[in-house]
């Protein structure tokens, strides 16, 4: 319901002047690109990942990507677990496959008790376990729309 609210919202209202800034990121070396609307942010982890986020005011943009050597016990194993970790505490409004070119993996929207919303995608590719999060602290207007955007600007290379 939320994915028809946002493309009628750029059909009737046109695309909002503050969208405009957002720029799309490569990272060849991870064979992704993904917009912020400003350059993120990237922590190199312990664990052999690397999270791509940029807070503002009205929400949070962050791409997990976890480095699985070994391919992973079960690639759709590796998948529900993500989405149950990034589930918890939230209510699940929307959970459907999600596909970006030939790589397979689920969409979800998550409801929180505080009042936000996330658009949530989980994919593995090439070894690898991407995890993005648009999260708006309040859901509803521009700032649940970033989170939308974030969510679905992701790309395999």
């Amino acid at each position: 319901m939320r994915p028809i609210a946002f493309v009628l919202a750029l059909f009737l209202g046109g695309v909002p002047v503050a969208a405009q800034d957002w720029m799309e990121y490569a990272y060849p070396d991870y064979s992704f690109s993904v917009a912020f609307p400003r350059e993120p942010k990237i922590d190199i982890t312990a664990y052999q990942a690397r999270i791509y986020s940029l807070a503002q005011d009205s929400g949070v943009f962050k791409l997990t990507i976890a480095d699985v050597p070994d391919g992973g016990a079960d690639e759709n194993a590796l998948i529900s677990h993500a989405v149950e970790t990034v589930t918890q505490g939230g209510e699940i409004k929307l959970d459907i496959p999600h596909r970006i070119r030939a790589v397979y993996g689920r969409q979800l929207g998550i409801a929180w008790a505080d009042g936000g919303y996330s658009y949530v995608a989980v994919f593995y590719h090439k070894k690898r376990l991407y995890q993005l999060e648009g999260r708006a602290f309040v859901a509803g207007g521009q700032a649940e729309v970033d989170a939308m955007r974030f969510q679905q600007s992701l790309d395999f290379t």
